[in-house]
């Protein structure tokens, strides 16, 4: 059978052919697009960025969108100690405050530990976890030193004897890494002195370790009560 192709049919088929193409060309030039605000979005997070992140946002970029690794961006910009970054993204009403990474750390944990106290207070507001099943905010805040971030973590409930997996207490990090001021809010707040973690060393054992006279003397006022 002879096949032919009328001039009517050429330009009806050719009509086709070209808004195919334009259809194609409008998706990989979104998926270019998008592909780029998402670049933007983590070298943001990355350098710090507020400005930029901001107006990402605005353009409708989700908060909660994960890195490469599977991050969320919130972690992403604890993780880089992009505080800037980390601020306005705990500002959005989407947000999603208690994430984890694969080490089980959440964004609160990082901001306890590196002494972000208004960011602390945000997060707990908009529904982080004080409270969890291993390492929790008050262990970071109590490594970190920071007495102010204890102190509302403690006023939000936190559990000062929460032992993390080796059975190591906020007092044990705080005897061991920290001042004098952060164990006695923590024994005054109910810390208790006499246990050990899975390597038999108490609070006081930390203390005397780590060479903190002050320390060891308030814990051993405590256990000689």
């Amino acid at each position: 059978m002879a096949f032919s192709l009328s001039s009517c049919d050429f330009s009806y088929n050719m009509k086709k052919l070209k808004k195919t193409f334009v259809g194609i060309g409008f998706f990989a030039l979104a998926g270019l697009s998008w592909g780029g605000s998402w670049d933007d979005f983590f070298n943001a997070i990355r350098l710090d960025n507020p400005n930029t992140l901001q107006a990402l946002l605005q353009r409708g970029f989700d908060p909660n969108t994960v890195d490469q690794q599977g991050t969320p961006a919130l972690m992403r910009a604890l993780q880089e100690q992009s505080y800037r970054a980390a601020e306005v993204l705990a500002d959005h009403p989407q947000i999603r405050a208690e994430v984890r990474s694969p080490r089980d750390e959440s964004p609160l944990m990082l901001a306890a530990l590196r002494g972000q106290d208004a960011l602390v207070v945000k997060l707990v507001s908009k529904g982080a976890a004080v409270n969890k099943s291993g390492w929790t905010p008050l262990h970071y805040a109590a490594t970190g030193g920071h007495v102010r971030i204890a102190a509302f973590l403690i006023g939000a409930h936190a559990d000062v004897n929460a032992e993390s997996p080796n059975g190591t207490t906020p007092l044990m990090m705080a005897a061991m890494y920290s001042s004098s001021d952060m164990v006695k809010l923590l024994l005054e707040s109910g810390a208790e002195a006499y246990p050990r973690n899975d390597l038999d060393l108490s609070a006081e054992d930390f203390a005397v370790k780590a060479g903190r006279d002050d320390s060891v003397r308030l814990i051993r006022q405590v256990l000689q009560r």
